[in-house]
């Protein structure tokens, strides 16, 4: 494949002028101005329900301006579909992957677009058409491998693979880093540098002002709706940007002290849960969570994650004990697990937590049908739910015209708050927390951190599951980490770093490397070196392993070999102990879809 001349950087790509968009009862973006440079990536960023994704899917063809005009290439274009956008050069890489888990990569990326006539599909020009571009951007694609065996760095650059293979010239990624590790971000990177130098032009829409900062050329930063700012990365800091998005300063995670108390709130005892054909999903994990502490679990979702969850909320069948206090919650559905005092946060708002067309107020009681304000006697207190619902809505920010509107309506942040919302009402003493600020911007971020850690001070156990290594490691006072269903080590939060806990995620790191990270080969050293590195058995002992010649393939799933150990390397230490493997996000694991259309 030739490719085709880099542009001038003075040329512009994309022109937006006077972009307006108006649903019932709300205006999604107003008189948005912003001019694209040709072969540079330009970020935008803003506060969920800002308007960034209305702006995107109207770029895209997925919605038409009520007002306002587009140009590519210095023309006017009007886009009624996708297919239109397509043709006019312009692709599209959505935040969770709509790939096939049981087809090719080719298969996947010519899926709709397919080579040959006569109804047979040219399976050696697609080969060489995806293997030419593959090689002409450095993406490093195999096309004849399975999906479901990839890993969500290399699942990533398939989906820019399909939007190049169909011709495009502009590609949109919506939060392309949400749900990497740190390693696969550079690597990301590196692409997006190899994208650029071939002349192809690059929206970069997300939360992260740090990796906006290091990738972009320029950054539009857009607020309620329309444009307030365009800036080059040399002259602001996150920090300011954080103050354009949201009037206010960038939010950490970190918890400052210690409000571990004596008591157990959670203790789980072999717990297992198996697949249809009998492979363990969850394999034999115990866990003890204390009042007031946060313990943090690290992993690729697939490795047992959603299954630990599931099974402490009686979601799914397994063995083992679950005792919430001095109460076995082992026999006991879900419902009377909820009155028990659990609260949930699911990792999917829109499939697990809400009903999308029920007002919020209706929202409110779903999963506390049982529960006051939402219920007098054996009836349902819709002045009392209402109420409540008022409370949330005010007390969490969600902003919202009024509490009779669709769920779906609300951006993908404001439904997380009311979720978040709805789960720390009735004093619970144990949160389930999975994914809680995933796809939400810094603003509702702060006040998601700040209603944990004020409910963590006041003695809640939390179970927090997070793709966000800053995150797990800011709000946990312990990490444990899962591999393949198993617990396997785990990590001090006040010494081990995103880099650290990353790499072991991956499997990287062979013992006696990179020590003076504090990645240590040979005997136990006892509880000093951040970020030392060694595996936890069965009991939670953190005894060391001896150090293996293979890391651990990040594509592994939980009981995808049963029969494998793998070795640890490194010493016993106050900072990380463990290793796993990382990558998430799959169409089945979307939050976020069409999340945030209305703020």
């Amino acid at each position: 494949m030739t490719s085709a001349p880099a542009p001038a950087r003075d040329t512009i790509a994309v022109q937006l002028r006077g972009i307006t968009k108006r649903f019932p009862g709300v205006v999604a973006n107003r008189d948005i101005d912003i001019a694209v440079r040709a072969g540079t990536v330009h970020a935008i960023v803003g506060e969920n329900g800002a308007g960034k994704s209305t702006l995107m899917k109207i770029l895209y063809g997925m919605q038409k301006p009520d007002e306002g005009s587009i140009e590519v290439d210095g023309r006017p274009v009007s886009f009624s579909s996708p297919a239109d956008a397509i043709s006019a050069g312009i692709g599209m890489v959505h935040q969770h992957f709509m790939l096939a888990d049981n087809l090719t990569v080719l298969e996947n990326v010519v899926l709709g677009a397919e080579p040959g006539g006569f109804g047979r599909l040219d399976f050696g020009e697609a080969r060489r058409r995806i293997m030419e571009i593959s090689d002409s951007y450095g993406l490093g694609v195999t096309p004849d491998r399975l999906v479901e065996e990839l890993g969500v760095g290399d699942r990533q650059r398939v989906e820019i693979l399909k939007v190049l293979y169909r011709g495009a010239r502009i590609l949109i990624l919506d939060e392309p880093t949400a749900v990497l590790v740190p390693q696969e971000v550079d690597e990301l990177f590196g692409n997006l540098q190899e994208l650029k130098s071939e002349g192809i032009t690059i929206l970069f829409i997300s939360h992260k002002l740090d990796e906006v900062l290091a990738v972009a050329d320029e950054i539009t930063v857009v607020r309620r709706g329309t444009t307030v700012a365009t800036v080059l990365p040399a002259d602001v800091t996150a920090r300011r940007l954080a103050e354009l998005m949201v009037g206010g300063e960038l939010p950490s995670p970190e918890t400052r002290e210690s409000t571990v108390r004596p008591e157990v709130v959670l203790e789980v005892r072999g717990l297992t849960v198996r697949a249809e054909e009998g492979r363990p999903l969850l394999d034999d994990v115990s866990l003890t969570i204390h009042a007031g502490e946060v313990v943090g679990v690290a992993g690729v979702e697939g490795n047992g994650q959603a299954e630990l969850v599931d099974a402490i909320m009686g979601l799914r069948p397994a063995t083992g004990t679950v005792r919430l206090g001095d109460r076995d919650l082992t026999e006991l559905d879900t419902r009377r697990r909820r009155e028990a005092g659990i609260g949930f946060i699911p990792e999917d708002r829109q499939r697990q937590g809400l009903l999308l067309e029920a007002p919020l107020w209706e929202n409110r009681i779903l999963g506390h049908q049982s529960q006051r304000p939402n219920v007098t006697g054996p009836w349902i207190d819709r002045a009392g739910a209402r109420a409540d619902t008022e409370r949330i809505v005010r007390e969490y920010d969600v902003r919202t015209p009024g509490i009779d509107v669709a769920a779906s309506a609300l951006s993908g942040g404001n439904q997380q708050k009311l979720i978040v919302g709805r789960e720390m009402s009735g004093d619970p003493v144990l949160l389930l927390a999975a994914h809680p600020t995933r796809g939400v911007d810094v603003g509702a971020q702060a006040q998601i951190w700040d209603a944990l850690r004020d409910a963590r001070a006041e003695g809640l156990a939390v179970l927090l599951i997070s793709a966000d290594l800053d995150e797990l490691i800011g709000l946990s006072d312990s990490i444990e980490v899962i591999l393949r269903g198993r617990i396997v080590g785990s990590a001090d939060p006040r010494t081990v770093t995103p880099e650290e806990l990353g790499s072991a995620m991956t499997g990287a790191g062979e013992a006696g490397e990179r020590t003076e990270h504090g990645v240590a080969g040979g005997p136990a050293g006892g509880r000093h070196g951040a970020g030392t590195v060694a595996a936890a058995d069965s009991e939670e002992a953190g005894r060391h392993l001896a150090p293996g010649p293979d890391p651990v393939p990040p594509d592994s799933g939980p009981g995808a070999d049963p029969d494998l150990d793998v070795p640890l390397p490194g010493t016993a230490g106050p900072g990380l102990t463990g290793t796993g493997t990382t990558g998430t996000g799959d169409l089945a694991n979307d939050p976020d879809a069409g999340g945030e259309e209305r703020p």
